[in-house]
Order: C-alpha cells, then sequence, then structure tokens
C-alpha cells in the first residue's frame, strides 16, 4: 500500500441510511433474506470460541455448486469489496495503469490510488473497446452501478481474450449479477471475478463473498489472502444462503416485476437509465438536493448520485417490495 496515497484520499461515499424511522431506498440490498439465517448464525456462534478452520471448505463448496466452478477456485472474503483489495494489492504496483469504468463504483478509484496505481477513467458503455496492451489491469462492473446495465456476453468474452493475450488481468464485480439471466465470468483463465453475499441474500452487514481466479493467479491470491478472512457465523450463513436457489430465482421475478412497474412510474418525472440490477438510476431537470430533502421530509431516503463521478443531475433508487415501492413513488410525485 502507498502510504503517501492514504494521505491524499478520504473515504468513498455510500447509500445507506441508519435511522430507522426512515424508509431506506439509497442501498441496493435485499429487503428479503433466506429463510434459516438467524438459527444458522446462532448455530455457529459456540464454534466462534475457537479459530475458524482456515480452509472454509464448507463456504468454498457452496460458493463453488452455486457459480458453477471448482472449490479451489474460490478465495473467500470478508465481502466483495475486501476481495478485490487482495486483488489490487496482488497485481498493481506502483504507477500501473487501471482501467476504471465511470461512472460506477467510487471504491474501484480509491482502492487502485491506495496500492499506488494509476486509475484510467473510460465511460461505462465504451470499456468493452479498450485496448489492454495500454494497462496492467481492467475492472468491469457487470451490471454496472450505478447505471444499472449489463453486458453482452459476448463482448465481455471478447474483452477477456484481448486481455489474456496481453497478459492484462480482467476484473469482473458481479455483485449483482445475481439479479440478472446473464452467466458468470467465473472460471475464464485470466479473469477475477468478485461476488457478493450482501446484495442478492440482502446482509450487508455480515461481509461475506468471495473471488474466483485460476491458474497462478489462483494461487498468488489464496497465498496472499489474510488468515481467518471469514468469521465462522459468516462462514456458515454464507454456505446456507448459496444453497438456497429457490429464493434466488423468486428474488429475480418479483424484482424484474417491481423494476418496471417503478420504471412506468418514474418516468412520468424522470429521464430513468435501462436497468438490470435491483436499482433504477433517475435524471432529474430539478436540483437534486431538493428531490432528494423532499423524499426524506416524507420519510424516504433516496441515493444523491452525483457522488459518482460523472453524474451532476440524477438519484438512484432500489427496488423493494411493493407496498415499500409504493411509498417511494408517492414520496417523489409520480
Amino acid at each position: 500500500m502507498d502510504p503517501e496515497a492514504i494521505d491524499s484520499l478520504s473515504r468513498v461515499a455510500h447509500g445507506g441510511e441508519a435511522d430507522p424511522q426512515l424508509l431506506d431506498f439509497s442501498a441496493n440490498t435485499n429487503p428479503r433474506t433466506p429463510s434459516g439465517v438467524a438459527t444458522v448464525y446462532e448455530a455457529a456462534l459456540p464454534a466462534s470460541r475457537q479459530y475458524p478452520v482456515d480452509d472454509y471448505c464448507e463456504f468454498r463448496a457452496a460458493a463453488a455448486d452455486y457459480i458453477g466452478v471448482t472449490g479451489n477456485e474460490i478465495i473467500p472474503a470478508a465481502g466483495s469489496l475486501t476481495g478485490m483489495r487482495l486483488l489490487f494489492s496482488v497485481v498493481v504496483d506502483d504507477g500501473d495503469s487501471v482501467v476504471v469504468p465511470t461512472p460506477s463504483f467510487g471504491e474501484y478509484d480509491r482502492e487502485i490510488r491506495l496500492q499506488g496505481g494509476t486509475p484510467e477513467f473510460v465511460p461505462h458503455d465504451e470499456v468493452m473497446a479498450v485496448d489492454p496492451t495500454a494497462h496492467d489491469l481492467v475492472i468491469v462492473c457487470n451490471p454496472n452501478n450505478p447505471t444499472g446495465e449489463s453486458y453482452e456476453t459476448a463482448a465481455l468474452r471478447s474483452l477477456a481474450d484481448r486481455c489474456a493475450a496481453a497478459d492484462t488481468v480482467l476484473c469482473v464485480d458481479e455483485a449483482f449479477l445475481d439479479f440478472t439471466d446473464r452467466p458468470s465470468m467465473a472460471g475464464t483463465p485470466g479473469v477475477v471475478v468478485a461476488r457478493s453475499l450482501t446484495k442478492i441474500f440482502g446482509l450487508p452487514g455480515l461481509r461475506a463473498g468471495f473471488l474466483v481466479a485460476t491458474g497462478d493467479l489462483r494461487e498468488r491470491l489464496d497465498v496472499a489472502r489474510p488468515a481467518w478472512t471469514l468469521s465462522t457465523p459468516a462462514a456458515a450463513v454464507g454456505a446456507h444462503c448459496l444453497k438456497d436457489t429457490e429464493f434466488v430465482e423468486e428474488t429475480c421475478e418479483q424484482v424484474a416485476a417491481e423494476r418496471e412497474r417503478m420504471r412506468d412510474r418514474l418516468e412520468t418525472r424522470f429521464d430513468v437509465a435501462p436497468s438490470d440490477a435491483p436499482f433504477l438510476l433517475c435524471e432529474t431537470d430539478q436540483s437534486v438536493d431538493e428531490v432528494v430533502d423532499a423524499a426524506r421530509d416524507r420519510g424516504v431516503v433516496v441515493r444523491d448520485a452525483t457522488t459518482f463521478r460523472g453524474l451532476d443531475s440524477h438519484i438512484r433508487v432500489a427496488v423493494k417490495r411493493p407496498k415499500q415501492n409504493d411509498r417511494l413513488l408517492a414520496a417523489l410525485d409520480v
């Protein structure tokens, strides 16, 4: 990590509201969790008096089965962001050039700078056309946050092939891919996939996720990862959730239906971006502060999306349960 970079950087703004009296649409997490989570967590607590078994066999097996790879390709992480920090620490050296999509997840920029790398910002809809020979790492967010669009599989595979030929690592952040019918890039040589249990399973505080990598890069990541990466309860709950594919299917159907219903209403006031994710990016011709404040006065929190690089007139709203979504729509006067 670059000590000078630490002195020049600050924290990144995120969604999330701590006030329980407000309905939070600023964070894109599932309002539902799989059944049995509390029971599994409580059952794991007694074992927390000992260190976790560092191979995480059950968690790796569940993650591998969920995503369609072998267990040894899974690198456990305390959330996908922790996994990406591990990846960047392994592959990014001082001065390395890293393609970062924009607008996109703000932590990419900060994490690359913390490792001494140089972010090269590319519009998110032009990332598939980048020349990887000019860069040391390429980052793709699929679907992209905050815009919501996912990339065509053929375009992603073409980029992966070009990256492999250039010996450039491709990192694909698939935090929201569970909400789509797109295939994962997991198991593709030269590609490191980052996955999160936060979004689809509605457990942001659990801090559980994983990377998927192959070959020598997988070996290096597994050696470099911190010992006891996941707490015992996080590993147990994570494995439990990853086995509940019926919950995932139901969630995807519900989110897709509600997303389109919300879009129809929101488009009466905002310019709404296409989305395959559990959120909608809305451009307004009014003051963003006024829109955000008016919604909050009505008990609803929406994300001020001007905190994303390149956006200056946008809000982002999550997709939740029908009655919750109705409250959002009323708060936004649509």
